[in-house]
């Protein structure tokens, strides 16, 4: 490996977005350090994915933080980029939201990016790297049954700015993607057709992103190509967010 080859971190690499990602750092010649706590997915993820170091490490305290940069230290020349994607999402009504609930969700959402973030700090001001953060639709706008996640992820934004005001000294950009309804395969396991009727007729685009999609946002933000981009929020969602309380009905109109 040269000093020019580039590595990213992406955690919760082991499906989805992350997966999708991992993949397409890959394609662009980057090297991957995947973090995920769910070992038998990582190690099938990543089993013939060349230029990666699967890590099964549980990113929600500062301890596990920690061994991700020990790891990717002794693998990598250097950090270019963090992915912050792990993430869980828990939903029910607000009274059904007990204290063990909220800190699970706090801690993989907004604790685990926190944590992630500054132990790969001293790494990402040497590369003059970059952080993309993955909040949510949900952190935009509210919706039913998700007060943790919500919050979780409207945090996420609000501290991607105070990144982007305050490493932008070393030359650290850091941003974040709030993805709307995506089609993983959890997504299309629990919601129904009804639900993903009512999607559909609430997006702009009529339907649902791709992991691939949300991936490519992520890497251009991590690009030279954005090399002046930093302290932004960017909604993948089809419009979803841009319609407030736009009524579908009316379009025909």
């Amino acid at each position: 490996m040269t000093d020019q080859t580039k590595t990213a971190v992406v955690t919760g690499a082991a499906r989805g977005i992350g997966l999708a990602t991992t993949k397409l750092f890959l394609d662009r010649g980057w090297r991957v350090v995947m973090v995920d706590r769910d070992a038998p997915a990582l190690l099938e993820a990543a089993r013939d994915l060349d230029g990666t170091l699967p890590l099964i490490i549980d990113i929600s305290t500062r301890a596990g933080a920690e061994e991700v940069a020990r790891e990717t230290a002794t693998w990598a020349e250097g950090v270019d980029a963090v992915i912050n994607n792990a993430g869980v999402a828990e939903f029910g009504p607000i009274e059904t939201h007990d204290d063990d609930m909220w800190r699970r969700v706090m801690a993989t959402n907004l604790d685990g990016p926190y944590f992630v973030t500054s132990a790969l700090l001293p790494a990402l001001k040497v590369r003059r790297g970059a952080i993309v953060n993955i909040a949510s639709i949900s952190g935009l706008r509210a919706s039913t049954l998700r007060l943790a996640y919500g919050t979780s992820k409207a945090a996420v934004i609000q501290m991607t700015k105070q990144q982007a005001v305050e490493y932008g000294e070393y030359g650290i950009r850091a941003n974040c993607v709030a993805p709307g309804p995506v089609r993983t395969k959890l997504a299309m396991a629990v919601h129904t057709q009804e639900i993903i009727d009512a999607y559909h007729d609430a997006i702009p685009l009529n339907r649902y992103g791709a992991e691939g999609e949300i991936a490519s946002v992520i890497v251009f933000l991590c690009s030279e190509e954005a090399s002046y981009v930093t302290g932004q929020v960017i909604a993948a969602d089809g419009g979803f967010e841009a319609t407030g309380v736009g009524l579908p009905a009316l379009r025909g109109g």
